[in-house]
């Protein structure tokens, strides 16, 4: 009795590590998936926190949200209202992108990162179009350079989830919103001139003067 108690112990020991490793296995793809999602949750949360309505890509609320912002902008005169449009569409596109990459869609994926930088540049060129002095005025050029740089790091974070190979038009798109985003600073910071310049400008005029 003694034996064949062994051999049923030794028994169900087998079947429970058989089984604590099935299990291991299956944790352990859980987690992946997890943390995948936690990524893309994190992006979309970035987003929405600058108040940018973000619904399922495959919604039709999202689509008439799209047709929405394309009539605003059209329609609209008012150059910051349609510059903050202009954001919004701009970084739906992002999201979407997102979500192609995350399901495969790689070309997908490369044109609506596309869509979005376009979208951002026309913001810009509506708020540079306007003859609106940013220092004085900053309504739009501060929501634009806020969008942006969050936009920046959303980009970084999706680049470390898309294959090496893949990475190229989110590169491309990272480096166009970055030089987007350092026009806005410049615009917002305008550099002053060098003490020495203003010192050797006065100085050539007093001797052309002379």
């Amino acid at each position: 009795m003694f034996r064949g108690a062994q051999r049923v112990e030794k028994g169900d020991t087998a079947k429970m590590c058989t089984t604590t490793s099935a299990d291991f296995g299956s944790m352990n793809i859980i987690l992946l998936r997890l943390m995948r999602c936690r990524a893309l949750t994190f992006a979309a949360t970035g987003l929405a926190l600058l108040g940018v309505l973000l619904p399922p890509a495959s919604s039709a609320r999202e689509r008439e949200s799209e047709d929405q912002l394309l009539t605003r902008i059209q329609k609209e005169h008012n150059p910051v209202k349609k510059a903050r449009y202009e954001i919004r569409l701009g970084r739906i596109k992002l999201l979407q992108a997102a979500e192609a990459y995350d399901r495969g869609h790689i070309e997908r994926g490369a044109e609506l990162l596309h869509g979005y930088a376009e979208r951002m540049r026309s913001s810009w060129q509506t708020l540079r179009d306007s003859g609106r002095n940013a220092v004085r005025q900053p309504q739009g050029f501060k929501q634009l350079e806020m969008a942006l740089s969050e936009d920046a790091r959303t980009l970084e974070d999706l680049r470390h989830h898309v294959a090496y190979f893949d990475r190229s038009p989110l590169d491309k798109a990272a480096k166009e919103i970055e030089e987007v985003r350092s026009e806005v600073l410049r615009a917002l910071f305008p550099v002053a001139p060098h003490p020495m310049e203003k010192k050797s400008f006065s100085f050539g005029k007093s001797s052309r003067t002379g």
